[in-house]
């Protein structure tokens, strides 16, 4: 038994069950409709396919080496998940101005100003994690400390990068079909205004430092 493989995955599973802005994107657009929270966890796995695809191509290490390039994309990031935040935060108190009797919760305009429409949604997960600029230098860090001693470097870097896509291919959509189970409570008005005020919070700050960081250097 491949015990490095072993702890690979044990530490791959923390990583990405780690909350963060995939997590918030998924349970707010799961809490619109369990289509839209399938879909965005699809397209956070679909991100995860992109950063693999540069980590073996090796265009991860030349983002990390160049300042510039990296710090670009750590704006682009940024600003998207400032936009998630800010657009959760401007739907909260729309809905709080209109009455909880509005359209709470109703599939047709979503929760926490998610739009209706797996399309959307899974595009919405996507570039939350395809911008994402920590994930290179995650590949990068991680992936070769669980090479063995004398392995091809491209075949087990590529099983490592699939065991990572594929815990995200089931910790999400789980996470989706849970947030849907008990949407009957979540989408009450008073846990809607909650969950919404808390992710889209969450997400303006994550944003803010993720766009406060490149300016800062």
């Amino acid at each position: 038994m491949d015990a490095q493989l072993l702890a690979f995955v044990a530490v791959a599973a923390g990583m990405v069950a780690l909350p963060g802005a995939d997590f918030t994107v998924v349970v707010r657009n799961a809490l619109a409709s369990r289509r839209d929270g399938l879909a965005t966890a699809v397209g956070v796995a679909g991100g995860l396919v992109v950063h693999t695809a540069l980590a073996v191509a090796g265009l991860a290490a030349v983002l990390v080496t160049m300042p510039v390039l990296f710090r670009g994309v750590q704006l682009l990031g940024g600003a998207y998940v400032l936009y998630l935040g800010l657009s959760g935060l401007y739907a909260m108190r729309r809905r709080a101005a209109a009455g909880d009797g509005a359209g709470a919760g109703s599939e047709e305009e979503g929760t926490g100003g998610t739009p209706a429409g797996p399309g959307r949604a899974l595009r919405q997960g996507f570039l939350t994690n395809a911008l994402n600029p920590k994930a290179p230098v995650l590949f990068l860090s991680l992936l070769p400390q669980f090479v063995p001693d004398g392995a091809a470097p491209l075949p087990r870097t590529l099983l490592l990068a699939s065991v990572v896509v594929l815990l995200a291919l089931v910790w999400f959509p789980a996470v989706a079909l849970l947030v849907d189970r008990l949407g009957r409570w979540l989408r009450r008005p008073r846990a809607a205004r909650v969950i919404e005020g808390g992710s889209g919070s969450a997400l303006t700050a994550l944003g803010l430092v993720l766009v406060a960081g490149p300016l800062l250097h």
